[in-house]
C-alpha cells in the first residue's frame, strides 16, 4: 500500500509543483507505451478472448469455481454488479462521444466512407463496438479470474494480484516477495489511476450538465461538491460490502438505465437505434478479426484502441480479484459467458442507443451534436443529444443521475478490491474501504483544482502503467487453460492422467 499510495502521491504532487513537467514525462511514456507494446496488447486481447472462449466451451466449461457448489447470490444480481462496474467509463463518458467522433471523422479502415453521411454510422458504430466489445470485456475477468479463484479458493493462497502467478513460482512469491510486492503495487496504481480518471471527469460532466439544465455555476466548488457526494455514496456502499451496498446501487442502476433505454427508444429515434445496432454489429463481426489486429495508422490507434487497450489491461488484475469475490459457485462457462459475451453486447447496444441516438439528430440536423462535442467536449455531448428528445430536461436530469451512480458503484467496488489486494482476504475493514475511496476522490479533486489537463494526463498515464500489468496477464494464455483442467480432474470432469 505504501508503494502504490506513494507513487499516486508523488504523481499529484509533482503535478502540482510543475504540471507541465509531468506532462511532457507522461507524453512520452505514453508515446512509448503505444509504439512498443500496442501490437503485444492487440494480440494479448485477441488471445485472451479466443483461449476464454474455448476452454468455457469445451469439457472444462462446467468446472464450478471457488469451491462452492451454489452461487452466492441470482444471476441478475451478479450480472448488475459486474455491468455497473466495468461499464462506468464507457457508459457515462465515451457512449455519446465516440460514435460521434468516428461519424465525424471515418477509422482508417473504412476510410473509403464520406464522415458525416449515412454511410458513416455504420461504421462508427463497428469501431466503438470493438473498443467497447469482446475483447475490452474478456481481459477484464476472465482467465485471470480461473487463475486467480484456483489459487485463492483451492490453494488458500491470498486474494492478491500476485496469486496470478502463484502457478508458476509457487509459495515464494507470497512471502516477502520484492516482485510479487512489485507486481501487486503495479496492479493497485493501475487500477486506482483508472477509477480517479472517470470521478474527474464525472465533476466535469455533472457540474457542466447542472449549469446547463439548472443554472447551477459551473465552477471548482461544484465539481468539488460533485465529488465529495459521489465518495460518500461509495463510502457508505463499500462499508457495507458486495452483498448489500455495491449490490443495491448495482441493481438500482441497471434497472434505471434500462427504463431510459426504453424511454429512448420510446421517445426518440427507436427504429434508427435498433437498425443500426443490427447493422453495425453485423458489420463488427465480419471484420472482427481484420479491426482487431490493424496496425495501419499507428498515431490514430495510439488514440483510439491502444488506448482504451492500455486503460483495460490495467483494470485486468484487481477486476480478477473482484470477478473472482462475486463469483463463487459459478462455471467457467457461466463466468465468460456473462463478462465476455452478454456484457459486451449490452453494452454495445447501450452505445447504440445514447451514441446512435447522437447520429441520428447530427444528420437530421448538422451541428446539433457536433458543435457542443468540439465546444465543450465529451460532457456537452450527452447533453446535447438527450435535449433533442422530448421531454429532453427530465431524461437529461435522470442521465446525469445514471452517470453519478454509474461512478460510485465503480469506486466502491474499486475501494473495495484495493482494500482486498492489500490484505489478502474477501472482507477487509471498513475503514481501510472509506480510506481508499476518500483518497481517490480527494486525488481527483486536486487534479481538477490544477486543470482539466491533469485529468487528461492521468488518463495518459493510466496507458504506461499497462506495460507491467500486461506482462503479468501474458501467462494467463496458458495458466488458464491448465488449471481449468486441473480443477476439471479434481471435480471428475476429465479423467486423471
Amino acid at each position: 500500500m505504501a508503494i502504490s499510495g506513494g507513487l499516486l502521491l508523488v504523481f499529484v504532487i509533482t503535478s502540482v509543483i510543475n504540471a507541465t513537467l509531468v506532462g511532457d514525462v507522461v507524453n512520452a511514456s505514453f508515446q512509448f507505451s503505444t509504439d512498443y507494446f500496442g501490437a503485444f496488447w492487440q494480440v494479448l486481447m485477441l488471445l485472451t478472448f479466443l483461449i476464454a472462449l474455448f476452454i468455457a466451451f469445451s469439457k472444462n466449461g462446467k468446472v464450478k469455481l471457488g469451491d462452492l457448489d451454489k452461487p452466492e447470490m441470482s444471476t441478475f444480481k451478479w450480472i448488475s454488479i459486474i455491468m455497473c462496474t466495468l461499464l462506468a467509463g464507457g457508459g457515462v463518458f465515451w457512449a455519446a462521444a465516440e460514435p460521434m467522433y468516428h461519424f465525424l471523422t471515418t477509422p482508417p479502415m473504412y476510410d473509403d466512407v464520406s464522415a458525416g453521411t449515412s454511410e458513416a454510422v455504420v461504421p462508427a458504430l463497428t469501431q466503438s463496438f470493438l473498443d467497447w466489445g469482446f475483447l475490452a470485456w474478456a481481459i477484464l475477468g476472465t482467465l485471470s479470474a480461473i487463475v486467480l479463484m484456483y489459487g485463492h479458493f483451492n490453494k488458500g493462497m491470498p486474494l492478491k494480484p500476485r496469486t496470478l502467478l502463484y502457478p508458476i513460482f509457487g509459495e515464494k512469491i507470497m512471502k516477502k516477495s520484492v516482485f510479487g510486492t512489485m507486481v501487486d503495487a503495479f496492479s493497485i496504481i493501475a487500477v486506482a489511476a483508472g477509477t480517479i480518471g472517470p470521478i474527474g471527469f464525472l465533476g466535469l460532466q455533472a457540474a457542466y450538465g447542472m449549469d446547463v439544465l439548472f443554472g447551477v455555476p459551473n465552477t471548482f466548488l461544484t465539481q468539488l461538491i460533485i465529488i465529495f457526494g459521489l465518495i460518500a455514496i461509495a463510502s457508505i456502499s463499500a462499508v457495507t460490502g458486495v452483498h448489500r451496498g455495491i449490490q443495491i446501487l448495482s441493481r438500482f442502476n441497471i434497472i434505471f438505465t434500462f427504463i431510459l433505454i426504453v424511454l429512448v427508444l420510446l421517445l426518440g429515434p427507436g427504429a434508427f437505434i435498433f437498425d443500426s445496432f443490427i447493422g453495425s454489429f453485423g458489420v463488427y463481426m465480419r471484420d472482427f478479426f481484420v479491426n482487431s489486429l490493424y496496425r495501419g495508422d499507428g498515431e490514430w490507434l495510439s488514440f483510439w484502441t491502444i488506448f482504451f487497450w492500455g486503460w483495460f489491461i490495467g483494470y485486468g488484475p484487481m477486476m480478477a480479484i473482484f470477478i473472482s469475490r462475486i463469483s463463487r459457485g459459478r462455471t467457467i462457462r457461466e463466468l465468460v459467458t456473462a463478462v465476455a459475451i452478454i456484457a459486451p453486447i449490452v453494452t454495445n447496444f447501450w452505445f447504440s442507443v445514447v451514441g446512435g441516438s447522437g447520429i441520428f439528430y447530427e444528420l437530421k440536423n448538422a451541428g446539433s451534436v457536433s458543435d457542443p462535442l468540439n465546444e465543450g467536449g465529451m460532457p456537452a455531448a450527452m447533453i446535447a443529444i438527450v435535449e433533442q428528445i422530448p421531454f429532453g430536461t427530465a431524461l437529461a436530469a435522470a442521465f446525469l443521475l445514471v452517470t453519478v451512480v454509474f461512478v460510485a458503484t465503480t469506486s466502491d467496488s474499486m475501494s473495495y478490491t484495493i482494500s482486498m489486494a492489500v490484505t489478502g482476504g474477501g472482507n477487509p475493514s471498513s475503514v481501510l474501504r472509506v480510506f481508499w475511496a476518500v483518497i481517490m476522490g480527494a486525488v481527483a479533486a486536486v487534479l481538477l483544482f490544477i486543470g482539466e489537463g491533469s485529468i487528461d494526463a492521468l488518463q495518459s498515464f493510466i496507458v504506461f502503467t499497462a506495460v507491467p500489468v500486461s506482462l503479468i496477464l501474458l501467462p494467463m494464455l496458458w495458466l488458464a487453460p491448465r488449471v481449468a483442467g486441473a480443477m476439471a480432474r479434481d471435480q471428475g470432469f476429465s479423467p486423471n492422467r
